[in-house]
């Protein structure tokens, strides 16, 4: 029941049109690890059709290395980004949520309450 009155707070979503007509569509999945550090593959990673980034990999300050385009980003609620600029107005967020907690926390932030 507590899942089911969470899930009717949410909006639905779905890839933006442009995404959704291409017949094939090429993905990249950053994570958080640091591995791209010094790889200069911003701009190759910019070409993907979509880029899903994982957790609190960050962008701001980085770009040359992970780029700067985000489709979608995914996250657990203890590894989501601090900074409002991980998460552009065009992108989606994906929370990954697991635990009892993790459903505590999307309700707070659904209806901007403290937890």
């Amino acid at each position: 029941d507590k899942l089911k009155k969470l899930l009717e707070l949410l909006p639905e979503h779905d890839l933006p049109e442009d995404l959704k007509s291409k017949h094939c569509k090429r993905c990249v999945v950053v994570g958080s690890g640091g591995i791209l550090h010094g790889s200069e593959l911003g701009h190759l990673l910019n070409q993907f059709d979509i880029v899903i980034r994982l957790n609190d990999a960050p962008v701001q300050g980085y770009t040359d290395h992970v780029g700067n385009k985000t489709t979608i980003r995914m996250t657990y609620p203890e590894g989501a980004p601090l900074s409002e600029h991980e998460y552009p107005p065009a992108s989606l967020f994906v929370a990954v949520l697991f635990k009892s907690v993790d459903f505590n926390w999307l309700q707070a932030m659904v209806k901007n309450e403290t937890l």
